[in-house]
């Protein structure tokens, strides 16, 4: 179970942080949510699509790391086999917060860095500082609050991308269909992908406004991208034997 709370110097000057990417220390979710900004850097390496967010119920972009829930195939040998790791990744054990400061005499709310005081990074012997011997936030520290608000604004982001492709009828559901060297084949249902029939059906002035927005880049990002699910397949083959 986690436990969420407001890093600061009282309660976590000593606390440490392991950076690995070991099985016990990522975890098991068979993808990443992400955002248009990142998909640069994640479609050499990762499929990516969209699947459906319970919390908000809205279609989000994600990064596949598996087949299925509890399984991601980029764990082997207690690392992580990409050059990449997606920013949702790279963030575990903190999360971005709010909290109401008076400023003023007025109530106001403040973005806050939360920490998960259970998750299996936290220790004080291993791993990197979050203040230094004197009480000051250490570098690592600033890197993840800057990290943080570059999810939250992604996140924003993501949502009002998965808007424009809706109202455009760009999206649609998918079936992954796979077969393994061992000859079993798998269904994966329940993830969404571009349209390129609709996408190539738009007119003029909807493909001029997608390239404005940098909307378009996005798109050829995410088709560009499939390509990757023969890689997952080999990971997969490779824990078969």
């Amino acid at each position: 179970m986690s436990n969420h709370e407001v890093v600061n110097k009282a309660d976590h000057q000593h606390v440490k942080i392991n950076r690995g990417t070991s099985q016990e220390l990522v975890g098991q979710q068979f993808f990443s949510v992400t955002f248009p900004w990142e998909f640069r850097s994640l479609q050499g390496e990762y499929p990516l699509f969209f699947h459906h967010d319970v919390e908000l119920n809205s279609l989000l972009p994600v990064a596949l790391h598996g087949f299925e829930s509890g399984s991601n195939l980029f764990i082997q040998d207690g690392k992580w086999q990409a050059n990449y790791l997606p920013l949702m990744v790279q963030r575990q054990p903190f999360l971005i917060g709010q909290q109401t400061v008076e400023e003023n005499g007025e109530s106001k709310p403040q973005r806050v860095v939360l920490l998960d005081t259970k998750s299996p990074r936290v220790n004080q012997e291993d791993g990197v500082a979050l203040f230094d011997e004197h009480g000051g936030q250490s570098q690592y520290l600033q890197q993840v609050a800057d990290m943080l608000e570059t999810i939250h604004h992604g996140l924003n982001d993501a949502q009002r991308f998965v808007a424009k492709l809706t109202e455009l009828n760009l999206i649609e559901p998918v079936t992954l269909s796979i077969t393994l060297a061992d000859g079993n084949k798998h269904e994966m249902v329940g993830l969404h992908t571009i349209n390129e029939d609709r996408l190539n059906e738009l007119n003029d002035d909807q493909l001029k406004d997608l390239y404005k927005s940098k909307d378009l880049a996005a798109i050829y990002y995410i088709c560009a991208s499939h390509s990757q699910v023969k890689r997952l397949i080999e990971f997969k083959n490779q824990q078969l034997g």
